[in-house]
């Protein structure tokens, strides 16, 4: 498959992206480790039907970080748009997990004249939940555990907390980091390190995105239309995030769809994913 790669200037930094296929603009947005690539498996699928867009986001992976102690998502929502003003489209679909799910959202409430219709799977938003408090305090904790001790302990007590099937999510990306080693382009930039890439989640990130409150009346007001995404795994165990999820849907008066697997799946379940956003696509008229 051809693959189109390059890079954006916009705001102080540059960011790397992928382009493959034909058609109408699917825009992806990296989850946490803000790693384009975690959607390969998923972006292959698509690009057969679509013109399917991934990138690095700011401070992550291939992206360069010359200011990562500055994490917004408004910035990262703008970031979105360069990308797309890049590639000469003024408008997408986007499909957001996770901290990317938080930035999709971001994009169509600033910026709904770019987003036809968004895609928000298991935004980590837990203001929403009677017990946001609670949630407060442990990623505040996680931060400042990965300030005290490295963000490496940081992220363990994340991970092990955060209600998420960890030992899946990790064997999905390792299978993801496979293909991704078979797919390297000639020239591509040297991604940041391991430890850099968990002190940016950590140090940087987490508490942005978990602490985002979102305008659900502006949301709902800007005209793009908009699909809260949950995974099986979630939904069976009654995760804080599956429940946030079903609370931002009524909030939004938008319709709840369900994704196969766990919070990782577009990793290792890609063609049932691929099938969903096909699915939602269609009813969106994309």
């Amino acid at each position: 498959m051809k693959i189109h790669a390059g890079m954006v200037s916009t705001e102080g930094d540059a960011l790397f992206y992928k382009v493959r296929g034909a058609g109408k603009p699917i825009l992806f947005i990296a989850p946490g480790g803000g790693n384009g690539d975690d959607y390969l498996p998923v972006a292959n699928i698509l690009a057969d039907s679509y013109q399917v867009i991934t990138y690095d986001r700011r401070a992550n992976a291939r992206s360069t970080r010359h200011f990562p102690n500055d994490f917004s998502i408004r910035q990262q929502s703008r970031d979105a748009v360069a990308i797309l003003s890049e590639l000469g489209e003024s408008k997408a679909f986007v499909v957001g997990n996770s901290s990317g799910a938080v930035i999709a959202l971001d994009m169509a409430t600033a910026f709904p004249e770019h987003v036809h219709a968004a895609v928000i799977h298991e935004a980590p938003i837990p203001s929403v939940l009677p017990e946001a408090g609670k949630w407060k305090d442990f990623f505040v904790s996680c931060h400042k555990l990965a300030k005290e001790r490295g963000s490496s302990v940081g992220a363990k007590r994340f991970f092990y907390g955060v209600e998420l099937p960890v030992y899946p999510i990790l064997w999905a990306t390792i299978k993801v980091r496979i293909l991704v080693k078979q797919e390297k382009l000639e020239n591509e930039p040297a991604k940041i390190s391991r430890a850099d890439a968990a002190d940016v989640l950590l140090l940087n990130e987490l508490l942005p995105v978990t602490g985002y409150e979102p305008d659900f009346e502006k949301a709902k007001a800007g005209g793009a239309k908009l699909y809260i995404g949950y995974g099986r795994y979630g939904l069976k165990r009654n995760a804080w995030y599956a429940r946030a999820a079903r609370i931002m849907a009524e909030k939004l008066s938008c319709e709840m769809v369900e994704f196969p697997g766990h919070h990782g799946s577009f990793m290792n379940r890609p063609a049932e994913w691929a099938e969903v956003v096909k699915e939602i696509a269609h009813k969106a008229d994309w």
